[in-house]
């Protein structure tokens, strides 16, 4: 048997989203690429993140958008078909079948190998693949690790019986559960909590902090926990799960006691928790590093713990911003980065260069698919402080917007916007609010684009639209 390795320019160990960005980047730079994927070919986000959750959420914020609207039918806040959402949520995911993207990989000239893949050294990765053959594979210019993250549980005995739900399950189910305890307060747990309980379940969140969404601004977390109240859902903070248990095998129904010695009892049991980084079986140890560790990297991707600069990350897998599209992001630059060093060519390092992700760290843009939707980039006042960042903050009541009074009657929402009073320039901004999502972009311009406040003046927001809200700040900021 042949044991010498298949050599490439590039190998990139992870076929989401990310590991498809750096491929194609590095492919399209001349660079022969190899991709690895054990699983689906497109990943957590097109097959049990970003794409299902939407497609789970869409109906169920439609319709809280259309009971405060002055003219449709009232059936329209009815109940909602859930056997019909379920089957588009899967008609969205190609009924977890990729060979979309297969085909996309072969027309840009990207090679796959199925497989387990493990570093074995510098340049050097074996991939085990589904039939139990090993196929090995030598990186001439870089090896690119793209293997995401996976859902964080909590250190509970019996959860090999308990059989959880994780992010996975909760968007892929089949079924809608009677009862429903979801673990966190953070996007994850939200979003889940308002799809389940707006296609049918009773869902009771059970938080440990005192607040919602605690990465953004406090009065995101405190709508999101009014509206998820008045929709049905039973929101409890400062609790803690001390144990939970399934007693009577597959179908029986979750014991759950609580740190205070309270006790409930649920159909199903999602623990959204954090998340932990997918590397705790691809060879780190192998080139001295620890296996399940995250992976830093430096802002043009490599792995600096690494010598010879030939190991990139990038993705969750380097904990810079856990989102699918910052990952895509760093993805871009870091093929980039590969196909630039590969040439012999000068890496453009300058902040906001073609080589460096400034953006992890000053514009990172994030939407919360809940009803009201959050939308936020850039700095948290929370943030500005922590970090000893002295910032103005400027917020109005986006419901006083003709835009927002056409969109629905009583809108609520809430627009905030900080400045950086000596370069006066945007550092941050946070929307809350339904269909603020559609704002998110512009403000990720006006922070990733540094643009002075006297320039946003000329920025005229069409009337009457939701975006006149810009106009507002300006106007509050200016006094």
């Amino acid at each position: 048997m042949n044991d010498a390795p298949r050599t490439y320019d590039v190998v990139v160990i992870g076929a989401g989203p990310v590991g498809e960005n750096v491929a194609d980047r590095t492919r399209a730079a001349g660079l022969s690429t190899v991709i690895i994927e054990s699983e689906l070919i497109g990943g957590e986000c097109s097959f049990w993140a970003c794409e299902p959750s939407k497609a789970l959420l869409r109906p169920v914020l439609v319709r809280a958008d259309a009971r405060r609207v002055v003219g449709l039918d009232p059936g329209m806040g009815g109940a909602l078909d859930a056997a019909a959402v379920l089957a588009h949520r899967d008609e969205i995911v190609s009924n977890w079948t990729d060979d979309d993207q297969v085909d996309w990989l072969t027309s840009v000239g990207v090679d796959l190998v199925r497989g387990h893949g493990r570093m074995e050294g510098p340049r050097h990765v074996a991939v085990r693949t589904p039939d139990g053959a090993t196929v090995r594979l030598e990186a001439r210019q870089a090896v690119a690790v793209c293997t995401g993250s996976r859902a964080a549980l909590p250190d509970l005995p019996g959860l090999d019986t308990l059989r959880p739900w994780t992010s996975r399950n909760a968007t892929s189910a089949h079924e809608v559960p009677g009862r429903l305890a979801v673990v966190g307060g953070g996007v994850v747990a939200v979003e889940m909590a308002t799809a389940w309980q707006g296609l049918g379940a009773q869902v009771t969140l059970l938080v440990r902090g005192t607040g919602l969404l605690s990465r953004m601004e406090p009065f995101a977390g405190e709508m999101v926990a009014d509206s998820l109240r008045e929709a049905g859902v039973d929101v409890r903070f400062d609790t803690t799960v001390a144990s939970a248990v399934r007693e009577d095998g597959p179908g029986s129904e979750v014991r759950i006691t609580l740190a205070d010695g309270g006790q409930m009892v649920a159909d199903e049991i999602l623990f959204a928790t954090g998340r932990a980084p997918r590397t705790d079986d691809i060879g780190l140890e192998s080139i001295g590093l620890t296996p399940g560790s995250w992976l830093t990297v430096d802002d043009t991707g490599v792995v600096p713990e690494v010598p010879g600069g030939w190991l990139y990350a990038a993705g969750d897998v380097n904990r810079r911003a856990l989102l699918t599209h910052q990952g895509k992001y760093q993805a871009r630059i870091t093929g980039a980065v590969i196909a630039a060093r590969a040439n012999g060519e000068s890496l453009d390092e300058r902040p906001w260069g073609a080589h460096q992700t400034t953006a992890d760290t000053a514009a990172v843009p994030q939407v919360v698919f809940t009803h009201p939707e959050i939308a936020s980039v850039g700095l948290t006042t929370t943030e500005a402080r922590r970090t000893g960042r002295h910032v103005d903050v400027i917020d109005y009541e986006i419901g006083s917007v003709a835009g927002a009074v056409q969109y629905a009657k009583g809108y609520q929402g809430k627009a905030r916007m900080l400045v950086d009073p000596d370069r006066s320039t945007v550092v941050g901004v946070t929307f809350a609010g339904p269909g603020v999502a559609e704002l998110l972009h512009s403000a990720t311009v006006v922070v990733a684009g540094e643009t002075p406040v006297e320039r946003l003046w000329h920025a005229v927001p069409a009337f009457p639209t939701i975006s006149e809200v810009w106009l507002r700040l300006l106007e509050t900021y200016r006094g």
